[in-house]
């Protein structure tokens, strides 16, 4: 026997409370925390029973690649901490949720737009896969409006976009991409896996979808991989979950446990995140050996005014390029003692990686040039350590 205890929560609690609270489903033993349901099948009382929960008469779970009680209470919090979402699907990774949310409506012949600032694997979907399907791919300044006009078509069915971007930080104005998508009947997806569901509402701009990695922010702590799409009850229920049960991108049981604590305490670290970040990109700003720096809570970030607009803080990212190309970049990273040389973010403990040589070294070099990826470029995520600890640490380094 099991009962939602928390269903009351929508609307009627803020946010800290509904994200240790939300959707937590109790089952006859009382327990306060969820439990990890470790099972891969379910058992039914009587063969119709089965029937009826296959056919969808009754409630119920079935098998864990669909769904199971864990996973329903990831979910259903989710929902709660996302504005404008109706339905939810957790997925095993945020690259299978990426993968999930387009493949699961395009076909041949249809055209797809996308920012050109994208994820290493993110642009390998959609410059390598898609076109093996017979989709059509434009990529465009995603800073640049009057670009996205002129790049649809009359078969363009999906728009795809990262903002901020993976690893520059450009932004996108997805209140301004969204009013095109509607005109043009567009589908429109939003990754808005650096600013997570707290700075950021995609939805609410007019976003169709939104996806997530859960392996970031929400899990927090370096331990696990998971994924979600948000979106309407209409496209969730009928275009992406059939798509999800039969190609088995399922989200284990565990890790959506440890995604649920992280969860926890998800607005205590990205306030913290997002302070220190503040600190270490105004110390960056001000070191002669800095060439730049890019942080949409900086009022030198080329896109400060639509980082206001759309953002709640700068986030915990921030991209810098230091005089010396690789060579100095690299010295850098090693001369590092508290933050760690890492291709992960979102960590409670701060993080750097070289763009050029790890997550984006499957894109051409000067692909990489012309969007602003260069040989000297690192990407810091900033952790929930001492802001002074980490300042202190990038001083030493940098001499």
């Amino acid at each position: 026997m099991t009962k939602y205890t928390n269903k009351p929560l929508k609307n009627k609690t803020k946010l800290s409370t509904k994200l240790v609270r939300a959707g937590t489903l109790r089952s006859n033993f009382g327990e306060t925390s969820e439990a990890i349901f470790m099972n891969s099948g379910f058992c039914y009382d009587s063969a119709e029973t089965a029937e009826s929960r296959f056919n969808g008469v009754a409630p119920g779970f079935v098998y864990s690649r669909y769904l199971n009680p864990t996973l329903k209470m990831l979910e259903d919090r989710l929902l709660e901490i996302e504005p404008g979402a109706e339905a939810a699907c957790v997925m095993a990774s945020g690259m299978a949720a990426v993968f999930a949310s387009i493949m699961c409506s395009i076909k041949p012949g249809d055209h797809l737009i996308a920012g050109k600032v994208l994820f290493g694997s993110c642009h390998y979907i959609i410059n390598q896969i898609l076109p093996r399907f017979g989709v059509e791919v434009t990529l465009v300044d995603g800073k640049d409006l009057k670009a996205w006009e002129k790049a649809f078509r009359k078969n363009t069915t999906h728009v795809f976009i990262e903002t901020p971007a993976n690893p520059n930080l450009e932004l996108i104005d997805i209140e301004g991409v969204a009013k095109l998508c509607k005109k043009h009947k567009a589908f429109f997806i939003v990754d808005n896996i650096f600013a997570s569901p707290l700075l950021q509402h995609p939805l609410e701009l007019g976003a169709d979808c939104v996806v997530y990695s859960t392996t970031k922010h929400m899990d927090g702590q370096g331990r696990t991989l998971g994924g979600a799409v948000l979106g309407s009850e209409k496209f969730i229920k009928e275009t992406l979950l059939p798509f999800h049960r039969h190609t088995g991108p399922a989200l284990s049981p565990f890790n959506a446990w440890v995604t649920l604590k992280g969860l926890e305490t998800l607005d205590m670290r990205m306030e913290r995140h997002c302070s220190n970040a503040l600190k270490v990109a105004k110390f960056l700003e001000s070191h002669p050996k800095i060439e730049r720096v890019v942080y949409p809570g900086l009022p030198s970030f080329p896109q400060y005014k639509l980082a206001k607009k759309q953002m709640k803080a700068g986030g915990n990212m921030i991209a810098f390029e230091v005089k010396g190309g690789k060579k100095a970049a690299f010295k850098l990273m090693n001369g590092l003692e508290i933050i760690d040389i890492s291709n992960n973010l979102g960590d409670a403990k701060s993080l750097i990686t070289h763009p050029a040589t790890t997550t984006h070294s499957n894109i051409d070099a000067k692909e990489r040039a012309a969007i602003g990826i260069g040989e000297g470029l690192m990407r810091l995520s900033v952790g929930i350590e001492d802001a002074d600890d980490l300042v202190n640490d990038l001083k030493q380094a940098l001499k």
